[in-house]
């Protein structure tokens, strides 16, 4: 047969040197267009957003009692122990080098500094203008996974995220009470960015590691990471109160170790950039839950933003039909 290349000479006998190739990253491949919705990775989203939307009501309610970095700490230490107690059951792959700096790059990243930096960043920026930065996140992550993934540009993704984006704009216009100073935001907006760089590199990694594997392993490093702030826990946890201690049980065991394993679950079999911009139908899920579990009422504005980044969801969710070629005449 011709080699490639080769000018139509053959070469008989000439093989690549399989030891000696380079391992090319391999990306999950998102479903064809043509294909109908997956029903396992829509109840995997859905999971995911209103398992992250009660995590905001929980941090409300148990931040009066714990300060941001023994928070952190405890939320990924019982977050740990359930995925420990449950990969050990699973089957898992051998890691090769490059596997073990997504991994950690993930852990570091998305599981330490991000929430570190935006549980800081909240005691100077109100929720309104944090939820308004915050949101920045998945517009990165589908410049992203367009220029690094090949995911491209779908217009239905690039215009129901900006319509989803101004809902979230509207949310953050009618909580937000002007209180931000400019290291406040800046961590929130480190936030954003490190949440964003972690997600396309699971994208990554997840072509070769099991979901439930790179979380078990992302949490453990994020909760190493946060050790410095063990006396702080233990001097929490003395102090505060049994409800709000079950509450950071609830924020390991459901928005932590469920919630990131559903996540890495839809992620493996859909596009980084879609996925990304359902996170934008978690403001409003918040504000319902506020308003059922904590009498928070919200404003006529918030509640319209809120369908608006619904909408914008909905429409950015949609698979962009190819167009059909004309039929021979």
């Amino acid at each position: 047969m011709p080699w490639p290349g080769g000018g139509g000479r053959a070469r008989v006998g000439v093989v690549p040197n399989p030891v000696s190739a380079p391992s090319p990253i391999v990306v999950p491949a998102p479903p064809p267009a043509t294909a109908g919705p997956d029903w396992r990775v829509v109840v995997a989203v859905v999971v995911t957003v209103l398992a992250w939307a009660s995590a905001f009501v929980a941090i409300r309610f148990v931040g009066r009692d714990f300060s941001p970095g023994a928070l952190t700490l405890g939320r990924l230490a019982i977050g740990s122990l359930v995925l420990t107690a449950t990969v050990l059951t699973q089957r898992r792959v051998r890691l090769t080098r490059g596997d073990w700096g997504r991994v950690t790059i993930i852990g570091v990243a998305w599981f330490g500094i991000y929430n570190l930096a935006l549980n800081a960043g909240e005691q100077t920026v109100d929720a309104g203008t944090a939820a308004m930065l915050i949101q920045v996140a998945p517009i990165l992550i589908g410049v992203l996974a367009g220029f690094f993934l090949g995911e491209g540009f779908p217009r239905m993704l690039v215009i129901g995220g900006l319509i989803a984006f101004a809902g979230t704009l509207l949310i953050g216009i009618s909580t937000g009470s002007g209180r931000a100073d400019v290291t406040g935001v800046l961590l929130i907006m480190i936030s954003a960015a490190v949440y964003s760089v972690a997600m396309v590199t699971q994208k990554i990694v997840l072509g070769r590691v099991p979901g439930l594997q790179v979380t078990w392993l992302a949490c453990v490093i994020g909760m190493v990471v946060c050790l410095p702030f063990l006396g702080a826990l233990v001097r929490d946890v003395t102090a505060a109160p049994t409800s709000s201690i079950l509450g950071v049980v609830y924020l390991g065991v459901v928005p932590t170790a469920i919630a990131f394993s559903t996540w890495a679950y839809a992620l493996s079999r859909t596009s980084a950039g879609r996925l990304g911009v359902t996170t934008y139908a978690v403001p409003p899920v918040a504000i319902a839950l506020g308003w059922l579990l904590l009498q928070e009422v919200p404003s006529l504005v918030a509640v319209l933003g809120g369908a608006l980044s619904l909408i914008g969801v909905g429409i950015a969710r949609r698979q962009t039909r190819p167009r059909t070629p004309p039929a021979p005449s």
